[in-house]
């Protein structure tokens, strides 16, 4: 039976960075790697997805701005049709970049910002002065009228300073807040431990944020913990001003873990590697061996995946298996298992 596709597919079209960011799920370096997928190869990808019929493509790295291919790549997406959206850490988005990204048809950035000052967000980005830069990026969006969000991850270092990464978010005009659960994959296995919530302060900071859904102008996310639509749902979370549609659409409401899930996400790396979640770093095969649409649908590992019988222990037991079923990309760091337990759940 054909698998229906994911919706968001992500693509890091290069390692490089001008960064150092402590918690590179990609671990992005100075130079590009050799073996990056070349123009020719990324529009092939480009041209299945759009064929496969995707929902959304995002394009980041490393920081997908340092690719000289860039534009090309966005034009020939939003060409065909794809909803293309940009993750970048902001420091290169000037006002002029801002409008070739909105010609070339972005349709949304993702701007990181990793604390409510440069004392916080530039020691953890690895740049003094990449917090006044990446700002400039989100005025510069503004100033043309391209929609973007913040991206900020929530650790031990910025859990207390959630409040006002909201608020900082709200105020520079952005129309949602995508906070990331650290997990501790890539980089981050290195340069954040000790950095990872425990259990406790992960639910603490779930409830409050749902809380702070209601009057929240903006739409507030949180990949890496899907056990946080639970409180939504069994709070009755009803926003004033975001509509309940819109809400229902945040990462695993009322689907779970959505690693090489139908409907899911699903990662392409900068040399062609598919991985089920920037998180759950499993090669399932390459693109340049085979296409994305046949990786989808032959491979034995994100079969399991979606077996959700499959999960073990307290995942496999739980009665929100099948809504929530925990992140499998932290069940596969701590344990070597895709399937086992996530430890970092409350429940």
């Amino acid at each position: 039976m054909e698998m229906k596709p994911p919706f968001l597919v992500s693509y890091s079209i290069t390692t490089k960075c001008n960064l150092t960011c402590k918690h590179c799920y990609s671990q992005a370096t100075e130079e590009a790697a050799r073996d990056e997928l070349s123009t020719e190869e990324a529009l092939k990808l480009v041209n299945d997805l759009a064929r496969w019929g995707i929902g959304l493509l995002v394009l980041d790295g490393g920081e997908p701005l340092c690719r000289d291919d860039f534009l090309e790549i966005v034009s020939c997406a939003s060409s065909k049709g794809i909803m293309t959206g940009v993750g970048s850490n902001g420091t290169l988005i000037d006002r002029g970049m801002a409008q070739k990204m909105l010609e070339a048809g972005v349709q949304s950035v993702s701007i990181s910002i990793d604390g409510v000052d440069a004392e916080t967000h530039d020691p953890f980005r690895g740049k003094s002065g990449a917090f006044d830069q990446a700002m400039a990026g989100a005025s510069a969006c503004k100033a043309v009228g391209l929609p973007f969000q913040f991206n900020m991850v929530i650790r031990k270092g910025t859990v207390s300073q959630v409040p006002e990464m909201l608020r900082l978010a709200v105020e520079s005009g952005a129309n949602a807040a995508e906070l990331f659960d650290l997990v501790e994959a890539g980089r981050a296995k290195e340069q954040c431990l000790g950095e990872v919530l425990e259990p406790e302060e992960r639910k603490a900071i779930m409830e409050w944020l749902a809380q702070a859904q209601v009057d929240c102008p903006i739409l507030i996310r949180v990949p890496a913990c899907p056990m946080y639509p639970l409180i939504l749902k069994q709070r009755q979370v009803r926003p004033k001003h975001i509509p309940m549609e819109a809400l229902r659409r945040i990462p695993y409401y009322n689907r779970g873990c959505a690693a090489g899930m139908p409907s899911g996400y699903l990662v392409v790396r900068a040399n062609g590697e598919v991985n089920p979640c920037m998180l759950l770093q499993i090669e399932i095969g390459n693109v340049r061996d085979k296409s994305i649409i046949e990786i989808w649908q032959e491979s034995e590992i994100l079969a399991r995946l979606r077996s959700r019988e499959l999960l073990q222990g307290k995942c496999g037991e739980c009665e929100y298996k099948l809504e929530c079923a925990g992140c499998r990309g932290r069940a596969y760091e701590r344990s070597g298992d895709m399937l086992a337990p996530d430890t970092g759940c409350w429940l």
